[in-house]
């Protein structure tokens, strides 16, 4: 079964070419949809394995304008996968809410900024109708009826659903009440389903109650474990691109 895979990295990790080469690799893999985060110093929901990457990340020189010249080049080079920016209302608040847009914009892409929520979000949600740059909303399963209401009001083309509380990078177990809530969201949205998700079982179990399944920390450990072979760089970008493109094809083909 062919499934859409919405795959996460994070631009900067290990550096800017190997973040590159793992875009190239996941798009070859199969996937359907490429969520970039631009790496912070505080994220709020991370877990260790993509902190450790931001960390990284920053420590060796990430700028944004270096993850916005990584989307352009993916756009260019993969021109049918649709791409999303992640990342928190530090970095886009201190780029200016419409500037950021603006750029996103220009360079075709959706945003998910997860501490920009509508009713608190900066003027974020206006901003993207006006640039016509789709804003996910990401909410919980614990959410209220009355606030998904709201958020449903908003009419996004894609709703992303982190499929527990916490960090990501733990394994998540699908529960009754879980895929219930999911199928009944899934009938009024597309709905960008994720967290702790690492093995083909949890893929196949969650792509009919969801448009695309997210996959991050999972990637984000591959790149690293590759990343740490005592090879020349040039090998270890052979390795990264062959051990996420063979990754990212389980979880897309199952």
């Amino acid at each position: 079964m062919k499934v859409n895979l919405m795959a996460h990295l994070v631009a900067g990790y290990p550096n800017q070419k190997a973040s590159q080469e793992a875009a190239r690799a996941l798009a070859r893999g199969g996937a359907t949809y490429l969520e970039v985060q631009f790496p912070f110093s505080d994220p709020s929901a991370d877990g260790p394995a993509i902190q450790a990457a931001c960390t990284q990340a920053l420590e060796a020189g990430f700028k944004v304008a270096k993850g916005w010249e990584l989307v352009s080049g993916f756009r260019q080079e993969f021109p049918s996968i649709r791409v999303f920016v992640m990342s928190y209302a530090s970095i886009v608040v201190a780029r200016g809410v419409e500037a950021f847009v603006a750029e996103a914009a220009r360079q075709g892409v959706g945003l998910i900024i997860p501490d920009l929520i509508p009713g608190a979000d900066e003027g974020l949600f206006e901003a993207g109708r006006a640039a016509g740059v789709p804003i996910v909303p990401v909410i919980v399963p614990t959410v209220s009826p009355t606030r998904l209401k709201e958020l449903l009001a908003l009419k996004p083309e894609w709703v992303y659903t982190a499929i527990r509380t916490g960090i990501t990078g733990v394994h998540t177990t699908l529960t009754p009440d879980l895929e219930f809530f999911l199928s009944g969201l899934h009938a009024q949205t597309k709905v960008l389903a994720g967290f702790g998700i690492d093995s083909p079982d949890q893929v196949r179990a969650l792509a009919p109650r969801a448009h695309a399944v997210v996959v991050g920390s999972a990637f984000v450990r591959t790149l690293s474990q590759a990343w740490k072979e005592d090879l020349p760089e040039d090998k270890r970008l052979q390795l990264v691109s062959q051990r996420l493109t063979a990754q990212a094809r389980s979880l897309s083909e199952v």
